[in-house]
Parts: C-alpha cells; sequence; structure tokens
C-alpha cells in the first residue's frame, strides 16, 4: 500500500488541512491513555464558547502491550510501509505511560477548558469533520471479552483483524476476506465518528476509559457522524472537554470487543448552554444527549443490559415531557409506537442504549432551542500544540 495509491491521504501530525480555529495535535503533553480527564487536570487549550478545534486523535489498535507496543512493527506485518504508520502513534506507545492492568486501552486528547461552562450547564459538541488519517484500521476480539464471554475467542488467543479501507463507486469501505489469507471481498461503507467524547468528572481521580457514565466517555453510539450534536452536563468549571477512541464503522452492540478502530482527524465546535437555557429547551438533562438532523436521542447506561433500557426509556419521557409538554402516559404510548430503542455497546462494562426520537412527530408543537452562551470578545488563544493553519506545501 503507497500513499499514491491509498484511497485516503496520510495525515501525520500538522499535515493537511485543519479546518479548526485551534489546533491540538496527540503528544505526551496532550494525550491520557487508559484514563479520562477529572477536576484537578490541567487544560491543554482555553477556547471561548462557539470556537472550533481540530484534534488528531490516534486509535489504540496496534499500539498495545499484547502487540508489541511498537505500530510500525505490527502494521508491518499486514504490508502497511513504515512511512504510512503514524508518528504520534508510535511516540504515544514509546513515551506515554499505562498500566496495562489497570488502565484501559483509549487514547484521549484533551481536555480543553471552554470558557463559560459552569456545572449545570450542557455543553455542546457540534462534529464538523472527521477525516480518517490513515488506510486501514483493526477489529478486536481480544481478552476473553465481548458479547459472546467465554465462547469466543478460541482457546487462548487475542484475535485482531486488519482491515484494509477501498474506496468503491466514490465511497470508502472497509474490507475483510472471507477466509485468512483471501482477497478482501466483503466490504462495508465507512461512517466515522468518535466513540469518546466527554466532560471531567467532578472528582480528583481519573475515571478508567472503558465505561461511559453521565460524563459521557466512551459512549460508542454510531449515529455521532458528521453534522450531528453531542449534549453533555458540565460537571466542573470550563467543562474540559476531550476526545478518543476513533472509529471508522460499528455496528450498534460492538459485539466482538472493538469496532473497525482507525486514526481519525476530528473538528468539533464547542458551545455552552446555559443551565436555564438547557432546561427550557430539553427539561433535565442529566446525561448524554445526542441530536442528529432527524432525531433526539436521549441514553440510558448500566451494567445490567436491562436497566440501561429502563434508564433510557425513564430519559426518553423525561425529555419528551420537558421538550414539548406531553403528558407522561402519552408519551410513554408514543415510545411504544414510534420510537427505536437501539442497543450502543454491550462490552464497555457499563452497557449502553439510545432511543431515536423522530423530531417531525412533534412539528406541530412548540418547542425551545437551546441558546448558546454568546461567544466572548477578543482574540481566540493559541493552542501550545500547534497553530490552526499550516504550511502551503504540507496541505495535500
Amino acid at each position: 500500500m503507497t500513499e499514491a495509491s491509498a484511497p485516503v491521504p496520510i495525515l501525520q501530525p500538522g499535515v493537511g488541512a485543519i479546518p479548526g480555529d485551534h489546533y491540538v495535535a496527540a503528544t505526551p503533553a496532550t494525550v491520557l491513555w487508559g484514563r479520562l480527564p477529572c477536576a484537578t487536570d490541567a487544560a491543554v487549550l482555553e477556547i471561548s464558547s462557539g470556537e472550533s478545534v481540530t484534534f488528531d486523535t490516534v486509535s489504540h489498535e496496534g499500539i498495545l502491550d499484547d502487540q508489541g507496543k511498537d505500530p510500525r512493527a505490527y502494521f508491518a506485518t499486514h504490508g502497511v510501509p513504515a512511512e504510512e504508520v503514524l508518528d504520534d502513534a508510535v511516540e504515544i506507545a514509546a513515551s506515554v505511560a499505562r498500566d496495562p492492568f489497570a488502565d484501559g486501552p483509549h487514547v484521549v486528547v484533551g481536555p480543553v477548558h471552554v470558557r463559560g461552562a459552569h456545572p449545570g450547564d450542557l455543553l455542546k459538541i457540534t462534529i464538523e469533520t472527521l477525516a480518517p488519517r490513515v488506510p486501514y484500521g483493526v477489529i478486536s476480539n481480544r481478552h476473553g471479552k465481548g458479547a459472546l464471554v467465554g465462547e469466543l475467542p478460541r482457546g487462548e488467543h487475542n484475535v485482531s483483524v486488519f482491515a484494509a479501507v477501498s474506496e468503491r463507486d466514490g465511497v470508502l469501505h472497509g474490507t475483510l476476506p472471507i477466509v485468512d489469507g483471501g482477497e478482501p471481498v466483503v466490504a462495508f461503507p465507512l461512517a466515522p465518528f468518535l466513540g469518546t467524547m466527554g466532560v471531567a468528572v467532578a472528582a480528583e481521580e481519573r475515571p478508567h476509559s472503558v465505561p461511559p457514565g453521565p460524563h459521557g466517555g466512551n459512549i460508542d453510539i454510531n449515529l455521532l457522524v458528521e453534522g450531528t450534536t453531542l449534549f453533555l452536563p458540565v460537571q466542573v468549571e470550563g467543562a474540559l472537554a476531550y476526545v478518543g477512541d476513533p472509529h471508522f464503522a460499528q455496528g450498534d452492540g460492538e459485539v466482538a470487543l472493538t469496532a473497525l478502530e482507525a486514526s481519525l482527524r476530528a473538528t468539533l465546535r464547542f458551545e455552552v448552554i446555559p443551565a436555564d437555557a438547557a432546561r427550557a429547551a430539553f427539561g433535565e438533562v442529566t446525561g448524554p444527549l445526542v441530536r442528529t438532523p432527524e432525531y433526539l436521542v436521549p441514553t440510558g447506561m448500566d451494567p445490567d443490559l436491562d436497566a440501561a433500557m429502563r434508564a433510557c426509556v425513564r430519559a426518553s419521557l423525561a425529555l419528551i415531557e420537558g421538550r414539548w409538554g406531553m403528558a407522561e402516559h402519552l408519551a410513554y404510548a408514543y415510545l411504544s409506537a414510534a420510537t427505536d430503542f437501539d442497543i450502543s455497546q454491550v462490552v464497555d462494562i457499563v452497557s449502553g442504549v439510545h432511543a431515536r426520537i423522530r423530531e417531525a412527530d412533534f412539528a406541530g408543537v412548540a418547542a425551545v432551542e437551546p441558546e448558546a452562551l454568546a461567544s466572548a470578545s477578543g482574540s481566540a488563544s493559541a493552542s501550545a500544540s500547534g497553530s490552526a493553519s499550516v504550511p502551503e506545501g504540507d496541505t495535500p
């Protein structure tokens, strides 16, 4: 696989288009590996409400201990030349501390302080662009985890499946063979999203990166593609937002343990919705809330999948009553007749369920839109990890 023939350019750190107002590279100074930010963590960047940030995110696949912690060597076994392995992945694997027995696998970038964000507010994160950084990824069933615990993987070994990306009829696809060593004849379209988007918890200990919660984190909701929005309840001053766990594609459930994991360059816009405006628009929001062009998507989470389902139903009822004023028994009937409840994932210690409530169904009911805090005047602060522009010669 050469860059000339690759279906996407290799986006090494700082190379290529960086559309955000700010840029945060993935470096030992800007990432955590296996843990999420908490209240005592220092921000790597401070921005105003309404500004955007381009993050280089790094997949954990290919850098983990049981994969050798040498991504160039690991991906070479799958025919990837050294120049098509990301330099930041190599640096993180070699120099960022992680306890493989106590920490999660995910690399998260941040945190970012958003001025004017206070506990009780909502942080609105709009996903503007998600650009693949490499033309390949990995899907894993490892450490006896996944939906079929005790059945797969067979024996004591871990299974990590390499998947090259190809372009078919102008659309990027992940590809797989029918048998090991075969031609990649199975193809599925990419739908990139970030599995992890969150805000810092109001505690002095960094949470494990795997289980999601009210702070967001590893929510693994595949609806969060370009053009969608995530609302998160702010836990600490400045929100201290972070991103990671990039995916090229994932089925609801993520049953084998991981999706098609691969690094993305993500540009996100951050806006603060003050507490009063948030309640007027959505009622009380106590956990992650997704908005797509078609749906409002409340969530429910619990180690028990049945309990996660019940939590999602309660969140849906609260949203419908808070936004549209619909009586509880009528909202319950509506959900039963018209709303799909999907399993986000069942492999992250805490299972997730999300509901898809069609906003068009309520087009005849008045509702308030969430009004963001006005952007602060003055020049934007510069990121310590890079500017928002790159030399002209580095742009493909």
